[in-house]
């Protein structure tokens, strides 16, 4: 036993280092361990990550898939930590020779004769504006592999007329301060370019030139070109309209529960305290006739709800996925994440995801005991697979389409075993314990009122009573009080602009908490005040509604606010996408079960009831 938990930690010790080594970069884009000065004519390689499609971010492919210049002692792939192998990098090295401060007027790559099928690789590359990515010193750079020209008619042989040419010359423009490389653009000469449209062979020459030149930027802020964009005055003036619009809908929503509920809440409490002292005072009395409302729920308001196991399964990973999402924002606020910091993201969500998984385990180990549960092991699992499942079945089938594809969004073999011991040597085994500590824990559901023996019946509720429609309404002022900010972030995911201003999108996501809690309360009001008693589910779903919204809105950013296009992408976007609502859907659920389970018991401790 002791060896095996020595094998735990140790385990748990080498991942932590890893990913200790995966987000010790700091806003430079560069180890803080590493050398990153320079003397003159010391070689730096430049090395190529991927080419795709440039409206399909997603849809991307190693870069020497189309039938580029290769070096001459062959390829060199460049050790990659997991949050990068997820993101699809695949950093190669390239024949390029930017030696540091060393211009070059014109050097020739190599030449190549392109024969039909390699004319066809490049021509579909050029129709469908591929892209290519590389890194100089841990910095990106962008180009597109040619350019489509249309001819000015627009008959019906226009599109037959349209010429391809792929660009066979690259200028590499290079800044630097004292030995530091600063910043590295690449453009193509529009005079160096080679037609093929139509030919069947054709001989071509690849070549580059180098300009280097001083600049006044220093090391430390060499980054903040990428996160210009954010920082944008009218970019700006919306990210505050949006808080200010978020703010307003808090505002309101509190107005609403300051005014209405509280005032009917007080009536209630005078009304109901006076009927029990006049009850109490009455021998031999049956109930009150003018009992009726949330109060007359009081012996069925604490009955336990329906398939106890997974909703205590849900709540509890609803937690997880919020501790997670608050460490999440802890390291972004401090810096951790730079504006091209490949992979630390994702490594961060994998990494918490799994150390985390105690929480999960343990609060729905304590729900589930005060609810009464005997099947411990039956717990336990939907704890660890109420999330992780979804995952695995929408990543199966996605990770079979990008092997189909050849895509570089296909995980290695290696890093799917690496997520799978990581998730059964951390990740379950924390869930275990946490259920094994929340079953020994002495506890129980004290609830301010008895509870009968068989529930009451529920009066025939109207449409808008129903779930369907409290489920809209719970998930409408939520969902509006973020999705001005949704775009941006959408922008990024599924784009080619950056997001760096994550104090905003704190500060947002703070409101779409509170807003969720306080719609959800109304709405259990509202539903007591029926007299309909099961609340504990459909708390957990008003909250969790938002989530729908979400991905409404993601049906709508690719429907019109984009160009993605082809079944490999629209695979990807709405598959993951889908993961991430159903973990915005268990996160919130759980905060709206959390509040609404608070005031209920809140105002049934205020009233006299048996």
């Amino acid at each position: 036993m002791k060896l095996q938990t020595l094998r735990f930690c140790l385990f748990v010790a080498l991942f932590s280092i890893a990913f200790a080594e995966e987000i010790s970069l700091d806003k430079n884009g560069r180890s803080l361990l590493a050398d990153n000065s320079f003397k003159k004519n010391q070689h730096i390689m430049l090395y190529a990550n991927k080419v795709g499609p440039f409206h399909n971010p997603t849809e991307t492919y190693q870069y020497y898939n189309l039938p580029f210049c290769q070096p001459p002692n062959g390829k060199q792939y460049k050790l990659e930590y997991l949050g990068e192998v997820l993101e699809g990098d695949r950093l190669v090295s390239t024949p390029y020779k930017l030696d540091f401060r060393r211009d070059v007027d014109h050097e020739v790559l190599c030449s190549k004769k392109l024969k039909d099928k390699d004319l066809n690789t490049f021509r579909n590359a050029v129709e469908n504006d591929y892209y290519f990515q590389m890194f100089y010193n841990d910095l990106p750079v962008w180009g597109f592999i040619g350019k489509v020209e249309k001819p000015s008619s627009h008959g019906s042989d226009a599109k037959s007329h349209k010429r391809l040419f792929l660009f066979t010359h690259f200028h590499f423009d290079i800044s630097y301060n004292d030995s530091n490389v600063i910043e590295i653009n690449v453009s193509s000469d529009p005079k160096k370019t080679v037609d093929i449209t139509s030919e069947a062979e054709l001989a071509v020459e690849f070549s580059y030139s180098v300009t280097w030149h001083e600049t006044s930027i220093v090391f430390e802020d060499r980054m903040d070109r990428y996160s210009r964009y954010s920082f944008l005055p009218q970019h700006l003036e919306i990210h505050w309209f949006s808080i200010i619009n978020s703010c307003i809908i808090v505002l309101l929503l509190t107005g609403f529960l300051a005014t209405i509920l509280l005032r009917v809440l007080k009536n209630d409490f005078v009304r109901f305290t006076r009927g029990g002292d006049e009850e109490s005072s009455s021998a031999g009395a049956l109930d009150d006739p003018d009992e009726s409302g949330w109060k007359h729920l009081h012996a069925d308001v604490f009955r336990f709800p329906r398939y106890s196991n997974l909703f205590s399964a849900m709540v509890g990973v609803g937690y997880q996925i919020l501790t997670m999402a608050l460490c999440i924002f802890a390291l972004a606020l401090i810096g951790a994440f730079y504006p091209y910091n490949r992979g630390g993201i994702l490594s961060a969500c994998v990494f918490l995801y799994a150390v985390t998984a105690g929480i999960a385990g343990y609060a729905s180990g304590l729900y589930y005991k005060q609810f009464e549960g005997a099947a411990w092991v039956s717990n336990v699992l939907l704890v660890s697979l109420v999330f992780c499942g979804p995952v695995l079945l929408c990543f199966s089938f996605l990770n079979t389409v990008a092997i189909v594809y050849r895509s570089t969004a296909a995980l290695p073999f290696g890093t799917i075993v690496i997520i799978f011991l990581l998730w059964a040597l951390i990740t379950f085994p924390l869930a275990v314990l946490g259920g094994v500590l929340a079953k020994n824990r002495p506890t129980e559901f004290s609830a301010p009122c008895r509870t009968s023996k068989y529930p009451r019946d529920i009066p025939t509720l109207p449409w808008y009573r129903r779930t369907l429609a409290q489920l809209v309404m719970a998930g409408f002022l939520p969902f509006s009080a973020i999705y001005i900010e949704l775009y941006y972030i959408f922008a990024t995911v599924w784009g080619h602009k950056f997001y760096t201003i994550y104090s905003i999108l704190f500060i947002v996501f703070v409101i779409l908490l509170l807003v969720t809690a306080f719609i959800t309360v109304a709405l259990t009001y509202f539903q007591l005040a029926v007299e309909d008693h099961r609340w504990w589910w459909q708390s957990f779903l008003c909250g969790g509604s938002t989530g729908l919204f979400i991905y409404g809105y993601c049906i709508y950013y690719y429907k019109v606010r984009s160009d993605m296009s082809g079944f490999m992408q629209a695979s990807f976007y709405f598959g993951y996408n889908a993961v991430v609502c159903y973990a915005f859907f268990l996160m919130l659920g759980a905060v709206g079960f959390r509040a609404s389970l608070l005031f209920v018991r809140h105002i049934y401790r205020a009233i006299k009831c048996e």
